[in-house]
């Protein structure tokens, strides 16, 4: 196969990944929208068709990512997964009955030009290149930590309507993406090398594949409860994390750098500033996102809101009714009245 075949195929893969990863973080967003959190709300998850959907589209995503990656260079396939964001924009918009805002559009370019520098001068790792054990377990330390304290703090925002909610998820999620990727490369590398190894050889490469789908199953997970707090701004954070924090885990253990020296760890920073005001623009800009819409796919209908001075009894604003028939509640008993007086007793 020549160059150009090739070229031309990976451009058609990463653009299949990209639209793969953007319909599964829409159905993902749906389902959060429409789904309630405390007890059971991982097992009624799991219990929707939706959520495999999204899990397939997400599994099919990630193997056009990785036959992108055979047909063409890291440098060519990386920045056109951006364009996920660029996809998930109007594909919600759409299911949500709404227009994506000028607000949103500024902040997908935004976000995607800084993804597209940071990309671009980060360096792929050698081959023969991996985390050691001690190294493996640092990183792994230090990672759940992260996780833990980002998405406790995310939780304590949930519901309080502030801006920026699901964004601590979100850098969770993409962050134990990253840590998942580094650690699938640290088994193959040591499957093509190591085995059959040692005597210690079977249990190292066990831990690291319960770490893998301990990290992958995590940050489905995460990004899920991310899209409570909307679409737009958590899918960047999560796409935004995850290049960020392998180029973390490449250039502090792996002996890795940025293109062109200097100038690449400026480009970098950049990179990263006009990506953080890319998310800030698709925050403020996604005001009301998730949409009535999300609820009306889930047997729910927004009922518009009350007009000033219209008539009492009129909805409230953002109240919605269910589709379905609801019984009437049953009518108060009525209260008991006494007409005649009670007999004198005999003296």
């Amino acid at each position: 196969m020549n160059g150009a075949t090739g070229t031309v195929l990976a451009v058609l893969l990463s653009l299949v990944s990209a639209a793969g990863y953007a319909l599964a973080a829409v159905a993902q967003s749906r389902l959060a929208s429409a789904s309630a959190g405390g007890q059971g709300a991982l097992r009624r998850l799991l219990g929707r068709p939706q959520w495999w959907s999204a899990v397939g589209l997400n599994a099919a995503g990630a193997l056009a990512h990785v036959a992108a990656l055979h047909y063409g260079p890291l440098t060519l396939v990386q920045p056109l997964g951006a364009l996920t964001l660029v996809a998930a924009l109007p594909i919600g918009a759409y299911g949500a009955r709404r227009r994506v805002t000028r607000a949103e559009w500024r902040g997908a370019l935004w976000t995607l030009a800084g993804l597209v520098g940071l990309v671009a001068v980060t360096g792929p790792v050698e081959p023969d290149e991996a985390l050691n054990l001690r190294e493996t377990l640092i990183v792994t330390a230090v990672t759940l930590l992260l996780i833990a304290l980002l998405a406790s703090r995310s939780r304590a925002r949930m519901g309080t309507g502030a801006r920026g909610q699901g964004l601590g998820h979100a850098t969770a999620s993409g962050v134990a993406s990253a840590v998942g990727s580094a650690l699938t490369q640290t088994l193959t590398t040591a499957l093509a090398r190591d085995l059959p190894g040692g005597p210690s050889g079977w249990w190292q490469t066990a831990l690291l594949a319960v770490l893998i789908a301990t990290f992958a199953a995590g940050g489905l997970l995460l990004s899920q409860a991310a899209y409570r707090g909307g679409l737009a701004a958590p899918l960047a954070v999560v796409n935004l994390s995850n290049p960020a924090a392998a180029a973390v885990i490449g250039v502090a253990l792996l002996g890795e750098t940025f293109r062109a020296g200097a100038w690449g760890w400026l480009i970098a920073g950049a990179g990263a500033l006009v990506a953080a005001r890319g998310v800030v623009l698709l925050t403020s800009g996604a005001q009301g996102e998730p949409g009535a819409g999300a609820v009306a796919a889930e047997g729910y209908a927004a009922v518009p809101p009350a007009r000033p001075g219209g008539a009492p009894g009129e909805a409230p604003p953002l109240a919605v009714r269910a589709l379905r028939d609801v019984p009437e509640p049953p009518a108060a008993p009525e209260p008991l009245v006494v007409t005649d007086p009670l007999p004198e007793p005999a003296r």
